[in-house]
Formats: C-alpha cells, structure tokens, sequence
C-alpha cells in the first residue's frame, strides 16, 4: 500500500515533471481514496478503461492521455461529466502523464517503442528533446522495417517512400509527433517513425528523400504506461494491470 501524495510525489520526480512545458496539467488529475493498493495504466483516460478499471477493482489509475488539456472548454458536460462522475462515484485516483511519459529513458513511449522495434537511440532532437536518433541495423531496408511494424506493433504502417537511400539512422517520437519531421530530417535521419501524418509530411518526404512511416498514435503509445504501472507495483508492492482498449487512431 502506498498513499495517494507519497504516489503523486514520487512519480512526479521520477518522470522529471516539472522539466517540461505541457499541454495540460501532469500528475494527480482526479483525487480518489488516500490508500492505493491496486493500479490499472492505459493509455487514454476514456470512459471505458475508467469502466473497466472501476469494475477490476482498482484505486488508482495511471494513464498517458489525462482528462485535461490547454484550450478546453471548461464545463463539465457530456463525456467530460461522464467520466469525472464514474471515478468520483468509485473514489479513484487518475494520474496522468503525458511529455514526461514521452521522454524518460527507460519506462518512457520514446524507449519503450525502441525496445519493441530494435533501435538503440544515440542522442536525442526536437523540441524539448523528445525525439531519438539511433544508428540502423546493418543492411535494414524501408521495406523490412516496414516489416517489423507491422509484426511487433500489429498494425501496418503508412509509409511514403523516400529516394531509396540506405537507412543508417532512424529518427522516432511516438504519438502525435508529425511536426517532428523537419528537425528529424535536419538531424541527419534517413527515415522517421511517428504515430501520424498530416498533409505536409508526404511531400517533405518525397522533395528530401527521408522516408515516414506512420504507425499509429495508439500503437506507438500503448508501451509507456504499463512500464510505468509495473515499475510502481515492483516499487511499493501493488497490484497492476494494464487494461488496452483498442483506439485505430
């Protein structure tokens, strides 16, 4: 058993919180019961994993995408009430992460992703650092890299080619990272990884020869938050479990 601030304070230092600047508040979002002895991660705080980690029988549940961000509206209508009245009503605490979820080396998306996918990030790039840059596999083509998505992550990936070239080093930031392109390909990438494409993206490819690949915002990001809950569980003995409700974005 931990307390909910002993919880709220350790992970706060531990993900280096106040290193980075948000889009919404990270830590404690929803105060629940003082007493955590079982925690549920996921990765987006929806209705249906605070649903299911209700009904699991958890006190705390620790997630990458929390219930509040910059630019909201405000009022606590429609799916916002919905959610807050289910953790309300069940006394659970949500806890969310998201950038420091991104960035830390070990338990973050960023690294997480990298052990899936076989790369070793040598040094990082974009703003606040988010982004990893790591030399290739000898002989790795677009095609079997391509590949390898498809079969660590169980989704195939939208690649635009790019002018054929060797991929030496691979750039990568998980989510919503499209933006990231440009400074991946001022970093010296020959291809990047990222969950998104937005308009843009195919032609920057296709005029500069680095290659994108987009593998979905959930399915890069469905790796940070259990390490996160099973790093807390080893580290004050709780229970964990991490609960995936399915996202094709």
């Amino acid at each position: 058993m931990i307390h909910r601030d002993e919880l709220d304070g350790y992970l706060k230092g531990l993900l280096a919180v106040d290193r980075f600047k948000d889009y919404g508040p990270n830590g404690l979002q929803v105060e629940g019961r003082a007493e955590v002895r079982k925690v549920v991660s996921g990765v987006t705080a929806s209705l249906a994993l605070i649903e299911a980690a209700v009904d699991a029988g958890a006190d705390a549940i620790v997630v990458h995408h929390g219930l509040f961000w910059r630019g909201q509206d405000g009022r606590v209508t429609g799916w916002m009430k919905k959610r807050l009245q289910r953790l309300l009503a069940a006394d659970v605490n949500l806890f969310a992460y998201h950038l420091p979820l991104d960035a830390h080396p070990e338990l973050g998306n960023n690294a997480q992703l990298a052990r899936r996918l076989g790369l070793t990030a040598e040094r990082s790039f974009g703003d606040q650092e988010l982004g990893l840059l790591g030399a290739a596999d000898a002989a790795l083509t677009l095609e079997a890299l391509a590949a390898r998505v498809r079969e660590r992550l169980g989704r195939a990936p939208v690649v635009v080619e790019g002018d054929g070239r060797p991929l030496r080093r691979i750039a990568w930031c998980t989510g919503g990272a499209q933006g990231f392109f440009e400074a991946a390909i001022a970093a010296g990438a020959d291809a990047y990884l990222t969950g998104e494409i937005s308009e843009p993206q195919a032609h920057y490819a296709r005029e500069t020869g680095v290659a994108y690949l987009a593998c979905g915002h959930h399915a890069t990001e469905r790796y940070g938050a259990p390490a996160l809950g099973e790093h807390v569980a080893a580290r004050f003995g709780l229970e964990h479990r991490f609960i995936d409700v399915d996202n094709p974005a």
